[in-house]
């Protein structure tokens, strides 16, 4: 990500109104779409979906190239994504 962008953004605006998007969204995702990724763009309130946070943001960076968004994995929770990053860095 372009270090000028992520300065530029307010991480913890788009953070709250992400999680307030995906809130009103994710009955259209779930469980369908458990384990794919969302990248949602705040203002507008569009979302993309990928197969993986890469593919998500891709698609998002497609139609909004200088924008931060909020990236959601479909059907975890915040703890359940630390524990299962955690869970991972472990691994290696």
């Amino acid at each position: 990500m372009n270090d000028d962008l992520s300065k530029q953004a307010d991480i913890q605006k788009i953070a709250e109104e992400g999680g307030k998007i995906y809130e009103e969204i994710k009955s259209q995702y779930e469980p369908e779409q458990n384990g794919k990724f969302l990248a949602i763009e705040v203002e507008s309130k569009k979302v993309y979906l990928g197969n993986t946070s890469a593919e998500a943001v891709v698609l998002a960076r497609q139609n909004h190239p200088n924008k931060v968004f909020y990236v959601v994995k479909i059907g975890f929770g915040a703890a359940e994504m630390l524990a299962q990053s955690f869970a991972d860095l472990t691994k290696k």
